[in-house]
């Protein structure tokens, strides 16, 4: 059998990532965080056959004549980071008449996640033929991507949050039937509807689904083996939500503190809340501190020219925002309300509301500030990410049975979760990812 080494793996064992075929891989004395809550554990040894994870022993396991070798001494073994909250770039722009989808963006977005070591995602709403056709180029292995997951466009009330023109607007029943008898012929992975009465921040008020409504086109989806979620903002229209039926919630509350009741209840139900800190946290922290962007995952997510339109141009314009300054004060209430719902038992799942790969990390980072021990957001990142896709039978945790999705350290995250970013190897359905390859906007680091 073939050595490799991680650092220096052979041409022939690292193909173009969207063309490999998965192969027979032994990682060995790795210590492997499993992503089901476990403490790391050293001395692993994990076998990957085709782009299933075999087995996982305390022990030196025999592999299959040919199977490659990975020395995973000193190194630390997770399963793939997941994203349940995207809205992936490059789709056309509905107000242009003629507007192609960028279809070049939206794959060196895509690759920008397999490249931080992100091995799945959700697109909560978009552009559906952009979205449906990377789905099926991803699903067929035509394109080097994560797994994608999507709802094409949202589902809401004319007027509502989220009421763009790719969306289904739905205000009566059963009048709504053919609208989403359409939609759910697309098969929508999870379906996204809006509850929401007002915009974000200090907008007026707008109108919004009625619940009864929402009631109605859950029990429709979920009757065709369609999960569903919601944006909601607010601990009323959670709820409202939950009793509804809703199997996910797309945001935290962010409005206001949650009750002692609320958290009680998310411990109870169970039902996965998507974290999305960054995407508020994003506007003071560009106008505040924008040299984060010099980091190597982002350095490699956007080009230069991106980076310095960022710096200046967009910096300038987040500071003259007064959401930027409201997003900065209810971040932080929506941090203590995850961790409460945490502390609770809720299921939390890593979500970013962005496109691009290094926003995962930084998601964890803020879940670990808001007091969530790392060896957790691990977790919320892996299998409590897959649970809020269904997929947690699927991938999620390094167990045997479960896809190869499956992310190689350099140092251990459960004790600075910064250390996620320090990536040796990406492996998506057993396939060893060849970083180096990736269409990125940027340029990988060396």
């Amino acid at each position: 059998m073939k050595t490799i080494c991680i650092l220096m793996l052979a041409t022939a064992a690292i193909l173009s990532p969207a063309k490999s075929a998965a192969a027979d891989i032994l990682i060995e004395n790795v210590t492997l965080i499993d992503g089901d809550g476990g403490a790391p554990a050293p001395g692993m040894f994990v076998l990957i056959s085709n782009d299933r994870i075999a087995s996982v022993a305390d022990r030196p396991v025999e592999a299959p004549v040919g199977a490659q070798r990975i020395n995973g001494e000193g190194k630390f073994l997770i399963p793939g980071l997941i994203d349940t909250h995207v809205h992936l770039r490059g789709a056309a722009d509905p107000g242009k008449k003629g507007a192609k989808a960028d279809r070049k963006t939206a794959r060196q977005a895509l690759s920008s996640y397999l490249y931080s070591g992100v091995t799945a995602i959700y697109d909560a709403g978009n552009d559906p033929d952009l979205i449906f056709s990377l789905r099926e180029e991803e699903r067929s292995g035509k394109l080097a991507a994560p797994r994608i997951f999507a709802t094409g466009g949202i589902v809401t009330y004319p007027g509502s949050h989220g009421a763009s023109p790719y969306a289904t607007l739905v205000d009566d029943w059963p009048e709504a039937l053919p609208l989403i008898a359409a939609h759910a012929d697309r098969n929508p992975d999870v379906v996204k509807f809006t509850l929401e009465e007002r915009g974000w921040g200090a907008r007026p008020l707008i109108p919004f689904l009625p619940v009864d409504l929402l009631q109605r086109l859950i029990e429709f989806y979920n009757d065709r083996g369609i999960r569903t979620t919601v944006h909601t903002s607010s601990e009323l229209r959670a709820r409202e939500a939950i009793y509804a039926g809703i199997d996910t919630l797309a945001h935290p509350v962010i409005q206001g503190p949650i009750t002692d009741d609320f958290a009680r209840l998310m411990g109870v139900k169970k039902i996965p809340m998507s974290s999305t800190l960054t995407i508020g946290e994003n506007y003071s922290r560009l106008a505040e501190h924008p040299d984060y962007l010099d980091q190597p995952l982002y350095r490699a997510a956007f080009s230069e020219k991106e980076i310095e339109a960022l710096k200046t141009t967009t910096r300038k314009e987040y500071q003259e925002r007064s959401w930027t300054w409201w997003m900065k004060i209810m971040t932080p209430i929506a941090q203590e309300n995850l961790r409460k719902i945490h502390s609770a038992g809720g299921v939390i799942a890593l979500g970013t509301d962005q496109s691009n790969g290094p926003a995962v990390h930084r998601e964890m980072e803020l879940l670990v500030a808001a007091g969530i021990p790392p060896l957790d957001v691990i977790t919320i990142a892996t299998r409590n990410a897959a649970i809020f896709l269904g997929k947690e039978k699927d991938f999620g945790s390094v167990k045997p049975g479960l896809a190869a999705d499956l992310v190689l350290l350099n140092a251990d995250p459960s004790v600075d979760i910064d250390n996620a970013k320090d990536i040796a190897a990406v492996i998506k359905a057993g396939v060893i990812i060849d970083r180096s390859s990736l269409d990125l906007a940027g340029v990988a680091a060396p």
